[in-house]
């Protein structure tokens, strides 16, 4: 009987002991460059601990390994996957060896369901036809008519108002959410000949979207970061409310792609390949499903990344008064060269001349990108160049926040928010300093090779036309104190948990 009663009390405190060896005794008494890998489970009790700071955990990993890189256990043996901030190994990835480094089967049945078969859930002949037929959207003469015909005038009709009304006002703004919708009038604009009128307030079904395209965003992300794979379809069988919240929201965000697309099919007046949905519905072949699949997705490329590069530019350009002074200065002599005044609209080319505000905005993107880890799959076993073995079946992740915060890859001041690293002297010796791009498997904010964003350059043009426009009119002031980075929401791209409240003033 007492041999029981020991047993049972053994068992009861076994749990107990093992979070203190794990989390205490274990962790002083060993100083592990990467990930911890401890006995018969592997690297899961150091994965429970930090899962709410997934990020921040990685890029510390990361940072303190030798090759920067680092490799998960689920036990014994049974290697799951590989994490890296290595630019080599993420040119191996992306482009020397692409082939072997598919999107894969895990990430496209996680997001089956949201993304269906659009462009960011495709492989082989389907993702080269879908890229194909979006790439003649994305020349010079598109590029600058969307700049003209839909950035310029949505900005000047409808987001520079917001923030005169807000300057009147002495109100505080939630710009993160302003940007969202501003990027969302934008790409439905261009991309679908929809207008939404979200910024506007005109389209209630709009907000209604936007939320539930959060949602849906923050719940799908949250799969890719579960212990055990296919535990979301258990939930779903189970009905667990973060599922049902899911199904909902998802099918808030198709029918408003269905509703577009019907739109469209009954607009008799419009030409048949003025836009990007008219290049795809113009192929018989494609279902309304998937054309429902293509509007997500680029709604997905159009809204998020460019909302949030933007947000995280401003939040850092509030601590920063040289900068914003330097890019006050810039402006000031392209109007004078243009012989333009403020009010006027800055055209395609003055934008291609804002150097030093094309170098402050990937300084901010190099430390806050917004799609901060890109997954693939490993199809065969594979050594990556800093001698890392891959095996068949394990997941391979690049962490694109880490690697702006390592000091082999961007020099010891690489946590250092200085535009300057983007610059240099023109030729000719005439003193004046240009954008200088970097190598896209240092900087793979765009990711790189044959999957390289298509939208690169028209994401910049965008973010430089709302950067210069806000920033010669008016002052953004943060209000909170914090002088820590803000909490950040971890969905497809890094939003910030509670919005970014500013105040507006006008200069």
């Amino acid at each position: 009987m007492e041999a029981t009663s020991l047993q049972v009390l053994i068992l009861l405190l076994l749990p107990i002991f093992l979070i203190i060896y794990f989390r205490f005794i274990h962790r002083k008494s060993t100083t592990p460059p990467g990930f911890t890998d401890y006995p018969l489970v592997g690297t899961i009790p150091e994965f429970l601990l930090n899962r709410h700071r997934f990020l921040h955990w990685t890029t510390e990993v990361l940072i303190r390994t030798p090759t920067h890189t680092g490799v998960l256990s689920r036990g014994p043996g049974k290697i799951k996957g590989f994490i890296t901030a290595n630019p080599a190994n993420v040119e191996h990835m992306v482009k020397t060896n692409f082939d072997n480094y598919p999107k894969g089967s895990r990430f496209i049945y996680i997001l089956q369901e949201f993304l269906g078969r659009g462009i960011f859930n495709a492989e082989g002949e389907s993702w080269r036809t879908q890229r194909k037929i979006a790439s003649y959207e994305f020349n010079t003469r598109s590029l600058r008519n969307f700049v003209m015909d839909s950035a310029a005038v949505e900005l000047h009709n409808r987001f520079i108002p917001i923030l005169q009304q807000a300057a009147d006002l002495n109100r505080v703004v939630d710009i993160q959410d302003r940007l969202e919708r501003y990027t969302f009038d934008n790409i439905c604009k261009v991309a679908f000949n929809f207008d939404p009128g979200c910024l506007a307030g005109d389209g209630t079904s709009g907000g209604e979207f936007m939320k539930a395209f959060e949602e849906a965003t923050t719940l799908m992300a949250k799969r890719f970061i579960s212990i055990f794979p296919g535990l979301h379809s258990i939930k779903k069988l189970l009905r667990f409310r973060s599922e049902l919240q899911l199904e909902r929201s998802i099918a808030t965000v198709h029918k408003y792609a269905n509703d577009i697309i019907t739109a469209r099919l009954k607009d008799t007046n419009g030409k048949t390949d003025e836009d990007l949905l008219s290049r795809f519905m113009g192929n018989s072949e494609y279902s309304l499903e998937f054309l429902r699949d293509i509007v997500v997705s680029f709604i997905l490329a159009g809204r998020d990344t460019t909302s949030s590069a933007l947000t995280w530019f401003f939040w850092i350009l509030s601590s920063h008064p040289e900068v914003e002074q330097k890019i006050l200065d810039e402006l000031n002599e392209i109007r004078v060269s243009s012989c333009k005044s403020g009010s006027d609209c800055y055209s395609f080319d003055d934008l291609r001349r804002m150097h030093y505000l094309h170098a402050a905005l990937s300084e901010s993107l190099r430390l806050y990108p917004p799609v901060p880890l890109d997954t693939k799959d490993c199809l065969q076993d594979d050594i990556m160049p800093d001698g890392t073995f891959i095996g068949k079946g394990w997941f391979v992740t690049y962490n694109t926040y880490a690697m702006g915060r390592i000091a082999s890859v961007w020099g010891n001041d690489c946590c250092e928010f200085r535009p300057e690293r983007w610059l240099e002297e023109e030729e000719g010796g005439k003193g004046n300093m240009v954008y200088r791009p970097e190598n896209q498997f240092k900087f793979p904010v765009f990711h790189g090779g044959p999957r390289i964003c298509l939208g690169k350059e028209m994401a910049y043009t965008q973010m430089k036309l709302v950067a210069a426009t806000i920033i010669e009119m008016f002052q953004v002031v943060v209000v909170s104190e914090e002088k820590m980075p803000p909490e950040h929401v971890l969905a497809f791209t890094i939003r910030m948990k509670n919005g970014l409240k500013v105040r507006i003033r006008k200069r």
